[in-house]
């Protein structure tokens, strides 16, 4: 049997990763002189009230240890195991992971990949993992799904307001002031392993924009589509759903989740996101 274990910047719910089987291992929030396990510890709107009163969030990666913990767990009951997890470029998460299957002396039994990815993407990729291994893969099969998702598979997300990118250094101040006159917002993508801006749109037709380039991107072939907000807004919620709802997509499996407090940090609240991936995908890699 293979284990599948990935970290919470997949933003995958708890209990429904518990359900699916999937072991999450948290990274750290630090706000208010605390330091907080995200999703276990830190509601997502914590952040970003705090960020909205002007407070900072830092944030940490995952720790050797606690890799080191779950690890010897997984392996005590699982012959092997997938550790999938946020971009390389991002955190020091893989890093960890990696350093704790060599301390375990098991990097013949785990697998660590850095999905090159993060939020919904990363939610991706993990659930196409399951279905490899559930289909009996082994270690070369569940490595080309993971590629095959970030190849193949497509997100983008956007911000109503510059001011949380350019706290994050993402942005220079110069970039918000220009952005913020003229009305557009960017419109970002993963892109080897880091959030690049690939356009800038106004943002009361980001959403459309983003939409219409999954339509020309993926036709008439069936995706698994995901939305993802910072926050729980219901009636940017109820708007992304019906624009999906009145989409082109040819939508096989939807989900909704919500983008989490150590992804949150970096972006602020309001970022929303919409990511496509072909259902088959798992079928098509090798």
């Amino acid at each position: 049997m293979i284990a599948l274990l990935t970290d919470s910047t997949s933003d995958l719910p708890f209990k429904q990763a518990e359900q699916l089987g999937v072991q999450v291992v948290p990274l750290s929030v630090k706000m208010q002189g605390k330091t907080l396990q995200d999703w276990r510890e830190v509601d997502p709107d914590a952040v970003y009230d705090h960020q909205k009163a002007g407070g900072t969030v830092a944030t940490s990666p995952a720790s050797i240890s606690s890799f080191v913990a779950t690890y010897k767990q997984l392996l005590e009951t699982h012959e092997q195991l997938v550790s999938i997890h946020i971009s390389a470029q991002l955190s020091d998460t893989v890093k960890h992971a990696r350093r704790a299957a060599e301390e375990l002396g098991a990097t013949d039994r785990i697998l660590v990949i850095d999905s090159g990815l993060a939020s919904i993407p990363l939610t991706e990729a993990v659930l196409v993992a399951q279905q490899v291994i559930q289909a009996g893969g082994d270690f070369a099969r569940v490595n080309a799904a993971v590629r095959a998702v970030r190849q193949q598979g497509q997100a983008e997300f956007t911000v109503p307001s510059l001011e949380y990118l350019r706290r994050g250094g993402r942005i220079s101040r110069t970039q918000e002031l220009v952005g913020n006159l003229m009305n557009l917002r960017p419109v970002l993508t993963f892109q080897q392993g880091a959030l690049h801006p690939v356009r800038r749109v106004k943002p009361e037709v980001a959403l459309q924009d983003i939409i219409e380039r999954l339509e020309h991107q993926f036709g008439n072939t069936p995706v698994s589509v995901a939305v993802a907000h910072a926050g729980r807004d219901p009636v940017k919620l109820n708007v992304m759903r019906q624009a999906i709802g009145r989409s082109s997509l040819k939508v096989h499996r939807g989900r909704f989740q919500l983008i989490g407090p150590v992804i949150g940090a970096h972006v602020g609240p309001g970022m929303y996101g919409v990511s496509a991936a072909p259902v088959d995908i798992y079928k098509d890699s090798g």
